[in-house]
């Protein structure tokens, strides 16, 4: 059998603490397509999130008692995930990721860089 390296998750920001406020079932699945991403996969929840330029940055839904969980990371730097927002969707209106969550998912991927470029040089 292959043997993949794990890449080390990141967390920027808070998404760790508010992931692990999501209920066990939700932590599970979300918990489960980062170690897919961690290893060079992908689980079948984690979607490229739109407006972010093709498949670097992937969300993953999770429905749980009506409510709708988030995680979004992004695999486009090669030496970890970084996971950059975990949150509950609260708008029962539509799909589309609230522009707050959004601006907050932007300034974490610049985050992301910053920490990446710091580890290159």
């Amino acid at each position: 059998m292959e043997h993949r390296s794990i890449k080390p998750l990141a967390w920027i920001g808070s998404s760790k603490s508010d992931l692990q406020d999501f209920p066990e079932s939700v932590k599970d699945l979300m918990g489960f397509a980062l170690y897919l991403a961690q290893t060079g996969g992908k689980h079948p929840a984690a979607k490229p999130l739109k407006g972010f330029g093709g498949a670097g940055v992937l969300e993953v839904v999770d429905d749980h008692h009506g409510d709708t969980y988030r995680a979004v990371y992004t695999v486009r730097f090669g030496d970890a995930v970084y996971v950059l927002h975990a949150f509950q969707k609260k708008s029962k209106i539509g799909i589309a990721t609230p522009q707050r969550d959004i601006d907050l998912i932007k300034t974490r991927l610049q985050r992301a860089l910053e920490h990446h470029a710091g580890k290159k040089g």
